[in-house]
C-alpha cells in the first residue's frame, strides 16, 4: 500500500487528524510518510493548510499542495471564481506516484467528500484514486446520520471499481450517545468494510508528543497500529432494552 487516499463522508469529520494519525502511526513502524493535499481552500497563502496540521501532529512527513484557493468552497467552485487553475485528477495521481518513488507511504487528503469537484469537467478524488489504483480509507463521524452517508460512498466506490479499505471514526465523543454506540456495530455492515479505528474526541488539541504517542492505539494494525475493534466494539456495545429495564427493575426492588 504505498498510496492510500484519505476522503470523509462530508467535511468536519476528522479527516485531517485521522490523516495525522495514520501518518503518526507508520512513522512509529518505521516507515517514511508523504503527505499529498491536493487543493486547499478557504485558506491565504500565508497560513498553515491541513497538511501542515498533519505535520505538526504527526512529526517528520513530506508535505505537499498542488493548489490553494482563497474561498472556503469545493476545489473547483473555488478555482472558477478565483479565476485560478483547477487541479485535475491525473495531476494528483502523478504527485501521488512521485512521492511514492521516494516514500514507504502517501496519504492523499481530500477535500470534504468522494465526489467533490475539483474542475468543470467534474473530475474528483475518486478519479484520481482509480488512476493510482490506491486503496480508500473513509473517514465517518460517530452518530445520527452517519449510516446514510457512509453507505452511499462506499456504494459508490464499489461502483467506480474502487478498494475502500475500512473506514474510521474521526472523532468519539468523550460520551457516546446510544446512536453512536450502536454505530460501532453498523458501520461496518453498511460499508461492507472493517471498522479500523476510532480517535477519541479532541485528539487534535493534544500535545504533538502526545498525539504521536497514543495515535498508534487509535488505529487497527492495518493501518500500523494496536487498535482492537472487537474488544472496542464489546465495550462501548450498549444493552438490549429489554436488558436495562430488567436492571432498572431490579435496582428499584
Amino acid at each position: 500500500m504505498p498510496v492510500l487516499v484519505i476522503t470523509g463522508t462530508g467535511t468536519e469529520v476528522g479527516k485531517t487528524i485521522t490523516t495525522a494519525a495514520v501518518a503518526a502511526a507508520a512513522l512509529a513502524a518505521g516507515r517514511t510518510v508523504a503527505v499529498l493535499k491536493p487543493a486547499q481552500t478557504g485558506l491565504r497563502p500565508d497560513e498553515r493548510g491541513d497538511a501542515d496540521e498533519v505535520a505538526r501532529l504527526a512529526g517528520t512527513v513530506t508535505t505537499a499542495e498542488l493548489a490553494r484557493y482563497p474561498e472556503p468552497l469545493a476545489p473547483g467552485t473555488a478555482a472558477r471564481r478565483a479565476r485560478m487553475t483547477p487541479v485535475r485528477p491525473h495531476e494528483v495521481a502523478e504527485a501521488a506516484q512521485k512521492l511514492a518513488t521516494e516514500h514507504d507511504l502517501v496519504l492523499v487528503e481530500g477535500a470534504g467528500g468522494l465526489l467533490v469537484r475539483f474542475d468543470a469537467e467534474g473530475g474528483t478524488l475518486a478519479d484520481a484514486a482509480r488512476l493510482l489504483g490506491a486503496p480508500v480509507l473513509l473517514v465517518a463521524s460517530a452518530g445520527l446520520g452517519t449510516l446514510n452517508t457512509t453507505e452511499l460512498t462506499a456504494r459508490e466506490l464499489r461502483a467506480q471499481g474502487l478498494d475502500l479499505l475500512g473506514v474510521v471514526i474521526g472523532s468519539w465523543p468523550n460520551t457516546p450517545d446510544l446512536a453512536s454506540r450502536c454505530n460501532v456495530a453498523d458501520l461496518p455492515e453498511v460499508s461492507g468494510a472493517p471498522l479500523l479505528g476510532a480517535l477519541p474526541e479532541g485528539a487534535g488539541a493534544l500535545t504533538p508528543a502526545d498525539f504521536r504517542a497514543t495515535a498508534p492505539s487509535w488505529l487497527a494494525a492495518r493501518l500500523d497500529g494496536t487498535w482492537d475493534a472487537e474488544g472496542f466494539g464489546v465495550r462501548e456495545a450498549p444493552e438490549p432494552d429489554g436488558v436495562q429495564a430488567s436492571s432498572r427493575s431490579s435496582q428499584a426492588s
